[in-house]
């Protein structure tokens, strides 16, 4: 097991005790759950929504400390989304990288940010 894998495993069970201890499992089902991920992913965008490209590279550090909250609150919805579906997110994003691997060739990708079926 990867550092990564044993971290997100680690995180998985953590999740998972900390909603059985509220019971909160009675919630926690793929549709709520992807739900929820949908609304934090949007708390995530409203920090750099107006923001010039620079602006969004140097946030205040306040700001920075709140993104880093709403992020959280987006991998932790995402790791309990992939607990409930029983999908193994680190060996999911092995087989991803690996699938865009072979989409966006370096050779014919470098420095673009076309889209594999129009390079």
């Amino acid at each position: 097991m990867t550092k990564t894998t044993d971290n997100l495993e680690r995180l998985r069970a953590r999740l998972a005790e900390f909603a059985a201890e509220r019971d909160w499992e009675q919630f926690h089902n793929p549709k709520n759950l992807a739900m929820a991920l949908a609304g934090e992913a949007g708390e995530l965008l409203e920090h750099f929504q107006w923001l010039t490209f620079e602006q969004a590279a140097r946030l205040p550090r306040e700001t920075r400390a709140e993104v880093a909250l709403e992020a959280a609150d987006v991998l932790l919805f995402l790791v309990r989304l992939c607990d409930k579906l029983g999908i193994d997110l680190a060996a999911a994003c092995e087989r991803k990288l690996a699938l865009n691997a072979k989409k966006y060739p370096v050779a014919k990708a470098r420095g673009r940010a076309t889209k594999y079926n129009k390079l």
